[in-house]
């Protein structure tokens, strides 16, 4: 066993003395080691209730002949930092929780890993550590928050985000916003839309990392406990197949990961971690492959933020399950293997679904021909820039760009009515560097959103998006601004064109006439750990690695 290099006798009797400590028996230390590592915090639903789902998985690792070894991890809620200079730590946070599971466990030599996950960033970075070390383990998703309910309606914190628009707008009274606000989120799950917690989610179980029904249930499912000791039990077989994470995360596993989440309409967030999982398991993967699996892959899922139903709705359906069904029945669906022991078409085989269901559309009925995302590139984004297409029919805006180097300048600028029909909003020096750490947008476009302007205004960033956000919004622009790329360059006016058709973003501007008058902005940290992820950190079309 790897643990041997800890815990062997009589070499390493003091070290055994020590783990004896904590409670662990000599047959204890005959039995391989697994690490439990979550991000249990009460700072957030998404997380809240890890502690309890860390208990069963450890029930499940002894029941199958393992010794759990429990540590944990940090999480930085992309909701609750929404809009502020906290939500800089977010895409940083990913890197950095990888970092750290990849210490405790090779710090104490262990044998395997089950990681516990909730808000988003907690999901690739999983599945980050997991490629990265190359151990058998699992990864178990908490789950996704039910539906609040509003005036007789479900709601997410997408309603929320959109309502501080209208609230602005003078849409929605600040009574109706409060009383919104105290229903939303009724409970521990990450947020109940196909936003950027249950795409990944997706992603993790088509790559084979995540049990599909153990992702499906939802936090506060009464089935989650049993399913959380399941995980562990999955992760001891592992184990004793001698089966490690880069054995399932191979080239067809990303294409299929990556159909299911054009088939759900999943966030442009997708992209990212996607690239930067692929780089830790050493498997190539560009920008391309997720135009071209885009362009075959119709959009089959009537989920938020662009649709009707939440994740639990879609759990009802017929799940993860139907979902691989879809795509098995359309001949899109590679057998690559599970962490179950199973392979997906096994998966989709064992899919139940619901009669008359309304969720999951058949193929001959999608809501959208093509994937919810394309690449773009042009003389904005010669290194490739992500559209979303969910939530609506636009594929062509033509317009006068109006240019702020931040995003509350935007929301200012937004809520003070200087935001017209027709513009496009450019918010830049928010990319990895510049920010540094690629901040979310979900304040101002659900304020655009809530302001009615989600259909006659466009925008553009080097930063990144929310799962929640809808609207003609490009993200993830590169090069970014602080590197010199073309977005640096546009000025107030300047056309700028989204052709999804041509697949391309571009500039009516002499952008090179004003390179010579341009300089490179002076770094907005100088120490601590943004100003260590401004200096290592990659561009994002190649998902922003760190290493």
């Amino acid at each position: 066993m790897r643990s041997d290099e800890i815990k062997r006798f009589p070499q390493r009797a003091p070290a055994r003395a020590m783990l004896r400590a904590t409670g662990m028996t000599e047959g204890d230390l005959d039995k391989p080691l697994i690490a439990v590592v979550g991000s249990p915090s009460d700072v957030t639903p998404c997380n809240l209730h890890l502690s309890a789902l860390a208990e069963q998985v450890k029930l499940g690792i002894r029941d199958a002949g393992g010794t759990p070894v429990e540590a944990h991890t940090i999480v930085v809620s992309d909701g609750i930092s929404m809009g502020t200079p906290g939500m800089r730590s977010s895409l940083i946070s990913r890197d950095w929780i990888t970092d750290s599971i990849e210490l405790f466990v090779r710090g104490h030599s262990l044998d395997g890993l089950v990681v516990l996950c909730g808000c988003d960033k907690t999901i690739p970075a999983a599945a980050m550590a997991m490629a990265r070390l190359d151990l058998p383990g699992a990864v178990l998703y908490g789950g996704s928050i039910m539906p609040g309910r509003w005036r007789g309606k479900d709601v997410t914190i997408q309603d929320v985000f959109e309502g501080v628009g209208a609230c602005a707008a003078g849409k929605m009274s600040e009574q109706d916003l409060k009383e919104l606000e105290g229903a939303a989120c009724p409970g521990a799950g990450a947020c109940g839309g196909q936003f950027t917690a249950n795409t990944m989610a997706t992603a993790l179980a088509f790559l084979g990392l995540a049990p599909f029904p153990a992702t499906d249930i939802p936090a506060v499912d009464p089935s989650k406990p049993a399913a959380a000791r399941d995980v562990g039990r999955l992760a001891m077989e592992m184990v004793k197949r001698g089966e490690t994470a880069r054995q399932l995360l191979t080239a067809e596993a990303f294409e299929n990961a990556i159909a299911a989440v054009m088939l759900t309409g999943g966030s442009t967030n997708a992209v990212l971690h996607l690239l930067a999982i692929a780089r830790e398991a050493q498997v190539p993967l560009s920008l391309e492959d997720f135009d071209r699996i885009s362009t075959i892959t119709p959009v089959l899922a009537d989920l938020k933020p662009g649709g009707r139903f939440a994740a639990p709705d879609m759990t009802r359906a017929g799940g993860l399950r139907l979902v691989a069904q879809r795509l098995l029945q359309a001949g899109r669906l590679h057998r690559t293997r599970t962490v179950a022991g199973t392979d997906l078409h096994e998966e989709a085989n064992a899919a139940k679904e619901t009669p008359d269901q309304p969720v999951l559309r058949r193929w001959e009925e999608p809501l959208s021909p093509s994937g919810g995302i394309a690449i773009l590139r042009g003389s904005l984004a010669p290194d490739g820039a992500v559209v979303k297409l969910v939530g609506h029919d636009r594929r062509l805006h033509s317009g006068p760009a109006r240019v702020f180097n931040d995003e509350p300048a935007a929301f200012a600028a937004l809520k003070a009515g200087k935001i017209q029909a027709g513009d496009v909003v450019v918010i830049r020096h928010v990319g990895p560097a510049g920010a540094p750490g690629m901040p979310e947008m979900l304040g101002v476009t659900a304020a655009l959103m809530g302001a009615g302007l989600g259909e006659s205004v466009a925008l553009i960033t080097d930063g990144r998006f929310s799962g929640a956000t809808h609207g003609f919004m490009v993200g993830h622009v590169a090069p970014e601004a602080a590197r010199g790329g073309p977005i640096a360059l546009i000025a107030d006016g300047d056309i700028i064109t989204i052709n999804v058709a041509r697949r391309a973003l571009d500039v009516d501007a002499d952008l090179e006439a004003r390179r010579a008058n341009w300089t490179a902005p002076a770094p907005t940290e100088t120490h601590g750990v943004y100003a260590k992820y401004a200096k290592l950190v990659g561009s994002a079309s190649e998902g922003a690695p760190t290493g």
